[in-house]
């Protein structure tokens, strides 16, 4: 979820390289991104930080209060150091820079905490 088209196409690419992994719904607002969260009911979610309308931190608490088995991976180009504070309370597994993304990394963030 994220509203730049290129990085949808970039994590689009980095999820088609993890076996058995597909993607099953692009948003770019934080409110799509729950809409589509609780219809499709996805086990992993990739949500940017800076949404329109309501942030990736919020989507990410709406989305987990409806489906808390969902493992949320927050992205943005923030160092970690710079991350809002409310993101670490917002219940994503984990964090990735978005020039960081790699399949690999995608997913260690989403599997180091579980």
């Amino acid at each position: 979820m994220d509203d730049q088209p290129l990085f949808r196409a970039v994590a689009r690419s980095v999820v088609s390289l993890l076996d058995g992994w597909e993607v099953v719904a692009e948003s770019d607002s934080g409110e799509a991104a729950i809409v589509a969260a609780q219809r499709l009911r996805p086990d992993t979610v990739v949500m940017d930080i800076n949404l329109p309308g309501i942030s990736g931190i919020d989507a990410t608490r709406q989305i987990l209060a409806a489906l808390p088995e969902a493992r949320v991976v927050l992205v943005s180009t923030y160092a970690p150091d710079d991350l809002p504070a409310d993101a670490l309370s917002s219940g994503a597994r984990g964090y990735l820079r978005k020039e960081e993304m790699t399949p690999r990394a995608l997913h260690d963030a989403v599997f180091a905490s579980a």
